[in-house]
């Protein structure tokens, strides 16, 4: 990682000046308690996600959510190695697991996603919003904060009218979206019909409730998992000082800067992003920024993958092989039987 890190300071050399000194030191004097902090919290994620999923299926056939922890943390770590491309490995392994049809567990893994955005919504405007007036680039965080309102209630609309009049709305994306493209049209159809289902899984407002509350949880602890790291960097004022809610654009970059993650090449764009934000939005040196945005790929992304590996020997799982069989058995575009 750090290799090809150099590379790529290497080649932007004449634009930025790196002090591979201060880069390394940053690292070296890195508070170690902090970091471990920010991975206990991260691993415990998992088992929220776990938790979460349990719901999810509960009211097809009651699993326990101890049986799904493996399936998450082999599922992340496919996509930390393999890319976004292995997205489809979680509710595939959960699918073989508790025996029911994958386009079921795909509907779970959209519904899922979908609480993600609304959770991180609720969170980024709650806190950006709220930021005190006399901070540096004030104006960005109270935009980042009514936007991210915004998209709440969007979501919160959209996933009423799915629920009410899910197929009128399959059918309209299909028609209007098939126009320009059919495969793109068929594509939205498929999330569509998996939001919808996933909604359906639903079965009480006691459902529900658990969900947001498991959603909230999991990323207000992802949050403080940055705050945590950041904060590792104890030579480093502009980092060591920031609050929860100015931490809250770094957590939206990295999240942007992972949605087209690619294997192992993602890793150094997704350090690019955060380290950009950091040294934009915060004035930390661009070595120190660097070397936070390094350890923050280390320890929201790639520290599940030893975790992974273990349990991927434990439910003997090949993790190049069920990432292929993931993808080979839901080819994009192609709508999955809810039946």
């Amino acid at each position: 990682m750090l290799v090809a890190l150099a590379v790529l300071v290497f080649l932007f050399r004449g634009r930025i000046h790196f002090d591979w000194a201060m880069f390394w030191q940053q690292l070296r004097y890195v508070s170690l308690w902090h970091i471990v902090a920010a991975m206990i919290l991260i691993y415990a994620t998992f088992w929220l996600r776990a938790i979460r999923w349990a719901v999810f299926v509960s009211p097809t056939k009651k699993v326990s959510s101890v049986s799904l922890v493996g399936s998450q943390f082999i599922g992340f770590t496919a996509v930390a190695l393999f890319g976004r491309l292995a997205d489809l490995t979680r509710p595939y392994l959960v699918a073989k697991r508790v025996e029911l049809p994958l386009s079921s567990q795909v509907a779970v893994y959209t519904i899922e996603r979908m609480f993600d955005l609304g959770a991180t919504a609720v969170i980024f405007s709650s806190a950006l919003a709220f930021t005190p007036k006399g901070l540096p680039h004030h104006e960005v965080f109270v935009r980042a904060g009514i936007l991210s309102m915004g998209l709440t209630v969007g979501i919160a609309v959209f996933a009423g009218i799915v629920r009410v009049a899910g197929g009128a709305v399959t059918t309209f994306a299909r028609g209007t979206v098939g126009v320009l493209s059919k495969a793109a049209g068929e594509s939205i159809a498929t999330k569509i019909v998996g939001f919808r289902d996933g909604l359906n899984a639903l079965s009480s407002m006691r459902d529900f409730g658990v969900v947001v509350l498991l959603s909230l949880t999991m990323w207000l602890m992802i949050g403080s998992a940055y705050v945590q790291t950041v904060h590792a960097f104890v030579h480093t004022p502009e980092l060591s000082t920031l609050t929860f809610s100015r931490t809250m654009l770094l957590m939206a970059a990295s999240i942007g800067g992972s949605l087209l993650q690619l294997p192992v090449i993602g890793w150094f764009t997704q350090i690019a992003v955060t380290a950009t934000a950091m040294h934009t939005f915060y004035g930390a040196p661009i070595e120190s920024a660097t070397a936070c945005g390094a350890m923050l790929l280390l320890v929201t992304f790639l520290c599940i993958i030893p975790a992974g590996l273990v349990y991927s020997q434990i439910e003997h799982v090949s993790l190049k092989k069920v990432a292929q069989e993931s993808g080979a058995a839901m080819t994009p575009g192609e709508v999955p039987d809810i039946g």
